[in-house]
C-alpha cells in the first residue's frame, strides 16, 4: 500500500458567534477554503479526484451534501464529486481519513480533505432538536432508549463527569483556559498561524463589512486574567466547567490536500508531512468525552510508538478537563500539547475542527523544526480519531 502525504493546508481564522464571519453562507466559506488549497497545491482543478469535507450541522444552509455544494460553488469543475462526513467533532479529521485511505489505496490520487461550520447561522443540535420540537422525532430510538435508559446524552454531562473520575478542580481548569489564551495570543503575535490561514473578507450578520479582512482568530481574549476566567458563571453549581474554560462556539472553514506518491509527481510539489497512522475507536457514549484517551494509548502501540516519540500534541480543547485528563492518562509532556493554544481560544467550529488543528500541527512541527505530530479529538457519541503524521 503506497504512503499518504499532505501537501497544502489552510483555514480561515475563527469568527465568534454573530461576529466577523456570521455574514458568509457556509458553503461559500468553505469554498474559498477550497479555491485557496488548490492554488497552494498547485493543482489542475480538474484533476482533484474527491472532496470530502465534515460538517456537524447538516440541515438548512449545510443540508443537501454541503461538501458537493462546497465544489459548485468554488473554481472546481462540475467533475469534481463531493461528499459530506459526520462524526460529530471528529468529522474533518475522519474526512483526512477517508481521504488519505483513498490515496494509500491507489484508488484516488489527489483528494481535499476539509470541514465547515457556521455555528452562527445553523446553531448547534439543531438537526435533531428542531424535528423533536415539531414532534417530528427523535435521533433516540426506543432501543437506544432501553440499552441506556434515563441516558440524555451531554457533552456537558461528559466535561464533568470527567473532572470527577480524574479529580479535577475548576481551578486547574481555569488555569488551563489562562494557558490556551495566553499560547494563542504569543502565537498569533509572533505570526506562526499566517502559513495556515486564509484571509477572508470581515461579513457581519447583516451582510455588511468594512473591507477588512478577518486574519485574527476572534476568540482570542488579549485582555484576558486569571481572574476574569474564574469570574464566569459555572454552567452547573457545584461544578468545574464555564464558558471560559470551554471551547467557543465558532465559525470557520478549513482544509487540506492528501495526495500519494503519484499525486506528487503529477503536482510537482515537495510533501508538508507524511501520514504515520490512522486509527478511530468507540468508548463509552455517556461519559462520552474520554475517548481520546485509550484511543492514543491504542494508536502509539499500533504505530510501535511511544508517547515521548511525539514531539507535538494537538487535543482538541472541547472542555479544558479533556487535555488535563490525557495529560494524566498519557504521561505526555504538557509543553508539547497544544503549544499554540486550542479551541478554548481559537474557537471549535465543529465540523470544520479536525482539519483546523492538522493545519496548525503542520505548521508547528515546521516553524520548531520538529518530527511527528499526533492530533485527536473527543466526538459525540463517545468517538475518537487518532492522526499520527511526520514532518517531512
Amino acid at each position: 500500500m503506497t504512503e499518504a502525504y499532505i501537501v497544502a493546508v489552510a483555514r480561515t481564522a475563527g469568527g465568534r458567534r454573530g461576529g466577523r464571519l456570521s455574514g458568509w453562507h457556509p458553503v461559500d466559506l468553505g469554498a474559498q477554503v477550497i479555491d485557496a488549497l488548490v492554488a497552494r497545491s498547485g493543482a489542475d482543478p480538474a484533476a482533484i479526484d474527491d472532496v470530502i469535507f465534515g460538517c456537524v450541522g447538516q440541515a438548512g444552509e449545510q443540508s443537501s451534501n454541503v461538501a458537493r455544494n462546497v465544489v459548485l460553488a468554488s473554481s472546481l469543475p462540475e467533475s469534481v464529486p463531493g461528499t459530506s462526513i459526520d462524526r460529530q467533532c471528529g468529522s474533518s479529521q475522519q474526512a483526512l481519513h477517508f481521504a488519505a485511505q483513498a490515496v494509500m489505496s491507489g484508488t484516488m490520487d489527489i483528494v481535499i480533505a476539509g470541514g465547515v461550520e457556521s455555528m452562527s447561522r445553523v446553531p448547534m443540535n439543531m438537526p435533531s432538536a428542531l424535528p423533536r420540537k415539531h414532534e417530528l422525532g427523535y435521533y433516540m430510538s426506543p432501543r437506544m432508549q432501553s440499552r441506556y435508559p434515563d441516558i440524555e446524552f451531554s457533552q456537558f454531562v461528559g466535561a464533568e463527569m470527567i473532572s470527577r473520575k480524574y479529580g479535577l478542580q475548576r481551578e486547574q481548569l481555569d488555569a488551563y483556559a489562562l494557558q490556551s489564551q495566553r499560547r494563542a495570543i504569543a502565537a498569533t503575535q509572533a505570526g506562526c498561524f499566517d502559513a495556515e490561514l486564509l484571509p477572508v473578507e470581515t461579513r457581519l450578520a447583516d451582510g455588511t463589512g468594512n473591507g477588512e479582512l478577518h486574519r485574527v482568530d476572534e476568540g482570542i481574549r488579549f485582555e484576558t486574567s486569571l481572574q476574569a476566567i474564574a469570574s464566569v458563571k459555572l454552567l452547573t453549581e457545584g461544578g468545574t466547567i464555564s464558558a471560559a474554560n470551554a471551547s467557543q462556539i465558532c465559525d470557520g472553514a478549513s482544509g487540506v490536500v492528501v495526495v500519494n506518491e503519484r499525486g506528487l509527481k503529477t503536482l510537482g510539489v515537495e510533501p508538508l508531512a507524511r501520514i504515520v497512522h490512522l486509527s478511530v475507536i468507540g468508548h463509552d457514549p455517556v461519559i462520552m468525552l474520554e475517548a481520546p484517551l485509550p484511543a492514543t494509548l491504542a494508536a502509539l502501540k499500533k504505530a510501535g510508538m511511544s508517547v515521548d516519540d511525539i514531539d507535538l500534541f494537538e487535543v482538541n480543547e472541547a472542555f479544558a478537563s479533556v487535555p488535563l485528563a490525557w495529560l494524566q492518562a498519557t504521561g505526555a509532556d504538557p509543553e508539547r500539547l497544544n503549544v499554540n493554544g486550542g479551541a478554548i481560544a481559537l474557537g471549535h467550529p465543529l465540523g470544520a475542527s479536525g482539519t483546523r488543528l492538522m493545519a496548525t500541527l503542520v505548521s508547528a512541527l515546521r516553524q520548531r523544526g520538529k518530527r511527528y505530530g499526533l492530533q485527536t479529538m473527543c466526538e459525540g457519541g463517545g468517538m475518537a480519531n487518532v492522526t499520527i503524521i511526520e514532518r517531512l
